[in-house]
C-alpha cells in the first residue's frame, strides 16, 4: 500500500497525540514520585525515556482502526487516545518482566532499563571495609524492572478505570485488558516452562503460546478496543481480533527467524540469544523432527557458546530445513489473514491492516 503525504501527516499527528499523552501520564507520576526519594524518581524517568521512544505500533493500530471504522453518533476519539497510550504503557510493563525473566540487559542495541540500572549501580563508589554482597548490583537493577513493571500495569488499570465512557463501555473495556494479561501471563509460563523443560515442546504448544504472549496484546486488544470505542458490530470485532491473531502468530514467527537468522547490525539483538537460552520455537521445534537434531542438541541452550559453534548451529538449521518451514508457517497464517478481508471487515480498516501486513515483508528488525 502506498502512503500518501496526508496518511503521512495524520500518522504523525496521531504520534504527537499519544507522545504527550504518555508524556502526562509519565510525568505525573514522576512528578509524585520525588516524595519517596531519587532512586524511585529514577525508575519514572528510565521508564519515560524508555517509553516515549518507542515505535507505538500498538496505540498506532487502534487509532488508525478508530478512525476507520467510526460510527455517527459515537465520538470517542479522545478517550481513544488515552486508551491507546495506556496499552503502550501495558506493552512496555510486559517488556520490563520479560527482561527479567529472560536476564536481558539490553534491547534494540541499547541498555534496557535493567541494563542503565546496573550501569549506574556498578559505578557508585565502594565502602572499601563493608563492600557489597556479590550479584547485589544485578538484584538491585532487576528488582527495579519488576517493581516499574508492576506501577505500569496499575497505571494502565487506572487509565482505562477512569475513561470518560459510558458504564457499560468502560466494564466492556476492562474485561478486554484483564483478557489480554490473562492471555500474556498465561503465553509468559508457556515460554517459560518450553525453555526450562517443564512443558514437552511440541509445535503446537508453541505455536499457542506465539499467539497468547505475542497476538492478544499487540493486535488483537488494539483492533477490539478500536471496534468497541467506535461503535462498531461485534461481528466486525471479532472478525478483526481473528485477523489480528493470524497477523500476530505471524509477526511473531518472523520474530524468530530474525533472531536466528537475521542481521543482529539490524534488529539491535544477540543473535545467537536463542540458540545459547534453548529457546523453544517453532524453528527447533522442527529441527527436533529431522536427522540433524542429533547434531544440533549437544549445542542447543548451552549459555557457553562461542560465535563459531553457534555460526555452525545456525547453518544445520537452515540446511535441515527449519528456515524453510517457519517461512511456510507464516505465509499459512498470512493467507488466513487475507482471507478475512472480506465484507465483514470494513474497507477503511482493511487498508490499515494491509499496511501493518505489508510490514511483514522484508523485515529486519
Amino acid at each position: 500500500m502506498t502512503v500518501t503525504s496526508g496518511a503521512l501527516r495524520s500518522r504523525t499527528d496521531l504520534c504527537t497525540a499519544i507522545e504527550n499523552e504518555l508524556s502526562g501520564l509519565i510525568g505525573k507520576r514522576a512528578s509524585a514520585a520525588t516524595a519517596y526519594g531519587p532512586h524511585f524518581t529514577r525508575l519514572w524517568e528510565l521508564a519515560g525515556h524508555n517509553v516515549l521512544g518507542g515505535k507505538f505500533v500498538r496505540p498506532l493500530l487502534l487509532m488508525e482502526s478508530y478512525e476507520a471504522l467510526h460510527q455517527p453518533g459515537t465520538n470517542h476519539r479522545e478517550t481513544a487516545i488515552s486508551i491507546a497510550a495506556a496499552i503502550e504503557l501495558l506493552h512496555y510493563s510486559f517488556l520490563l518482566h520479560d527482561d527479567v525473566i529472560d536476564g536481558d540487559l539490553v534491547r534494540r542495541g541499547h541498555p534496557n532499563l535493567i541494563g542503565s540500572l546496573l550501569a549506574e549501580a556498578q559505578a557508585l563508589p565502594r565502602n572499601s571495609v563493608e563492600g557489597t554482597r556479590e550479584g547485589s548490583d544485578l538484584h538491585w537493577a532487576q528488582t527495579g524492572g519488576i517493581l516499574m513493571g508492576d506501577m505500569l500495569l496499575a497505571a494502565t488499570h487506572q487509565a482505562f478505570a477512569r475513561a470518560d465512557l459510558p458504564h457499560t463501555l468502560r466494564l466492556r473495556l476492562l474485561d478486554l485488558l484483564e483478557h489480554t494479561i490473562n492471555e500474556t501471563v498465561a503465553g509468559e509460563q508457556l515460554d517459560v516452562g518450553l525453555g526450562d523443560g517443564i512443558i514437552d515442546p511440541q509445535l503446537e504448544t508453541i505455536l499457542v503460546m506465539c499467539g497468547y504472549k505475542t497476538a492478544t496484546y499487540t493486535f488483537e486488544l488494539p483492533l477490539r478496543a478500536a471496534a468497541a470505542l467506535a461503535g462498531a458490530d461485534f461481528a466486525v470485532e471479532n472478525a478483526l481480533a481473528t485477523a489480528g491473531r493470524h497477523l500476530g502468530l505471524a509477526f511473531q514467527l518472523q520474530d524468530d527467524l530474525l533472531s536466528t537468522f537475521g542481521d543482529p547490525r539490524r534488529h539491535g539483538k544477540d543473535p545467537f540469544s536463542d540458540l545459547r537460552e534453548g529457546k523453544e520455537t517453532a524453528i527447533i521445534a522442527h529441527a527436533r523432527t529431522t536427522a540433524s537434531w542429533v547434531e544440533i542438541e549437544p549445542f542447543f541452550g548451552r549459555p557457553e557458546l562461542n560465535g563459531a559453534e553457534c555460526e555452525r548451529v545456525r547453518r544445520q538449521l537452515a540446511d535441515c530445513g527449519a528456515e524453510t518451514f517457519v517461512n511456510g508457517l507464516i505465509r499459512e497464517q498470512m493467507q488466513a489473514f487475507t482471507d478475512l478481508l472480506d465484507s465483514t471487515i470494513p474497507p477503511g480498516v482493511c487498508r490499515v491492516l494491509l499496511d501493518l501486513a505489508g510490514q511483514l515483508e522484508g523485515r529486519q528488525s
